[in-house]
């Protein structure tokens, strides 16, 4: 399978797009087949002890499911409202990533319609930006990242910022690395920096 930066202009686009459908499918019927599983063996269980564990589990299954369907790549080329995409996968994101760590995530997001593929990749990098500071960026004594959306012109601006402290910066390693190849395959751009007082990420992709 090609890179991420060669996914859309890639020339077997429609096979690589159908192949990562149907593994994203398979996912998510894996992940159904799991929950339901655990679902019966907390309904079947006896012990009161047990039982809280195996809801915890499927709490969690539940929870990452709902992100992995909120980051399925769109069936139609059609516009999304970037707010409501957003707003849905934030708060899966919130449930499955940062509610058990404490950290509040709090969004501000302009009205704005945007190609449904362009809109999965900005909300992939959200997913990306938002995972990295989560595992980066902590512990301090009251925790929250902040994402900000606005049209910018022709392009849209994206922040993502916290009130943690990390050593090297706000990006690392594989999640670095997968941001700026869905930046470059929307032929944007990316500044990071971190400070005392937190981190800041700001991305700039054109609308078009």
């Amino acid at each position: 399978m090609s890179s991420l930066p060669e996914l859309l202009p890639y020339r077997g686009a429609a096979t690589e797009r159908l192949l990562l459908r149907e593994f994203s499918h398979r996912v998510e019927d894996e992940l159904a087949s799991a929950i339901s599983l655990v679902a019966a063996a907390a309904g079947g269980c006896d012990s009161g002890e047990a039982r809280a564990v195996l809801v915890a589990v499927l709490d969690r299954l539940q929870s990452h499911a709902l992100v992995h369907r909120s980051l399925q790549m769109p069936e139609y080329d059609t516009t999304v409202d970037v707010a409501a995409y957003l707003q849905q996968l934030c708060r899966a994101i919130s449930r499955a990533e940062l509610a058990g760590a404490g950290i509040e995530l709090s969004l501000s997001v302009h009205p704005l319609r945007i190609n449904a593929d362009r809109c999965w990749l900005l909300g992939m990098i959200v997913f990306e930006l938002i995972t990295d500071a989560a595992r980066h960026s902590f512990p301090v004594a009251e925790r929250s990242i902040r994402l900000e959306v606005w049209p910018a012109g022709s392009s849209i601006g994206c922040c993502i910022s916290d009130d943690g402290m990390v050593d090297e910066g706000p990006l690392h390693g594989k999640g670095l690395a997968i941001i700026e190849a869905l930046v470059t395959n929307l032929q944007g751009a990316v500044e990071s920096r971190s400070g005392p007082s937190g981190n800041r990420c700001v991305v700039k992709i054109p609308i078009e």
